[in-house]
């Protein structure tokens, strides 16, 4: 008896708090916008494909995060690697915009794992001027123009095919669901970057190479960004600069409210995808309910806020 008493104890109520507060949400929404079409199949596939972005960002930001590092230009990231994409496909097969797109996210994320990882910059400082920095770029890349992207291929396997009846939004979201799970809690590198974020002296202590880790960290956002740019492009069937611009808040509330620490040495990447659908089931709520996107900024930053007072608070005693 005495040991189930002290499981009980030792289990972590906070890391079902996303799960709880989903199954409410839902709830609550089914029953106030039931004659707003809120349930339907067509409706909540349609939250699922809306939030493939964002699912596929948070994926790599938990990475980051549990390696104690932050990720702030995955926003610029988007908008670029959507332009080069979109640019190379004008005169390019379908895959060789596909494969610029995701070289142009890897690319700056490897920029940012240099100064981060080898350089000691914080990732912080590193990142807020690296989003400015491609802010400005997104902008000049085509003065402000949108590119239209006609080739069927790209769009049908981005955004707006399907397979097998499935859209392919949809399966993209569970790929890399499946392989963000896979390598964060079943594999070598899963392991290096949990005992990076607890404790990076004692991560070297023991032989991990953690300036290695922390740059591949680095990469792996950045190439989640590209491809949550792709698949932006892919579903509007084109590229602006603006894509993405309002996303770190989301993919940040997404993943702290699944249950990822923002001090590191914890996280869940099936709990970021719940977070996404979380955030995607408000966002669609919202609207339905009539409230302006202004309102549906406030609602996000209080549910980041309640969810950074939940996650520091585990650390005080």
């Amino acid at each position: 008896m005495a040991a189930k008493l002290a499981a009980f104890k030792a289990v972590d109520p906070s890391r079902y708090i996303v799960y709880v507060g989903f199954i409410l949400i839902l709830i609550g929404f089914s029953i106030v916008l039931r004659d707003d079409g809120f349930l339907t199949t067509r409706n909540l596939l349609n939250i699922v494909q809306q939030t493939a972005p964002i699912t596929v960002m948070a994926v790599g930001m938990v990475f980051v995060l549990t390696a104690g590092e932050i990720d702030l230009s995955i926003g610029p990231i988007v908008a670029v690697s959507a332009l080069i994409s979109a640019i190379v496909l004008r005169e390019n097969f379908w895959f060789l915009g596909a494969f610029a797109g995701l070289l142009a996210g890897a690319a700056i994320g490897a920029m940012n794992g240099l100064l981060v990882a080898y350089m000691r910059l914080p990732s912080f400082l590193v990142t807020l001027a690296t989003m400015g920095f491609l802010a400005g770029v997104a902008r000049w890349l085509t003065d402000l123009k949108s590119v239209p992207i006609t080739n069927d291929t790209f769009n049908g396997i981005f955004g707006a095919g399907t397979l097998f009846g499935v859209p392919s939004l949809v399966m993209w979201t569970i790929g890399i669901v499946f392989l963000g799970h896979f390598f964060y809690r079943d594999s070598r590198y899963g392991a290096h970057v949990h005992a990076i974020g607890d404790s990076p002296l004692s991560a070297r202590a023991v032989g991990i190479k953690v300036d290695r880790v922390r740059f591949s960290v680095m990469v792996l956002s950045g190439a989640c960004a590209g491809l949550a740019g792709l698949l932006y492009s892919g579903r509007l069937h084109g590229a602006r600069y603006t894509l993405g611009e309002t996303d770190l808040l989301t993919v940040i509330a997404a993943v702290i409210v699944g249950g990822t620490r923002l001090n590191g040495g914890v996280g869940t990447v099936v709990g970021a995808l719940i977070g996404s659908l979380l955030m995607g089931l408000l966002n669609n709520g919202l609207i339905l309910m009539g409230l302006s996107v202004s309102e549906q900024l406030m609602v996000r930053g209080v549910i980041l806020l309640a969810a950074i007072a939940l996650t520091l608070r585990e650390t005080r005693t």
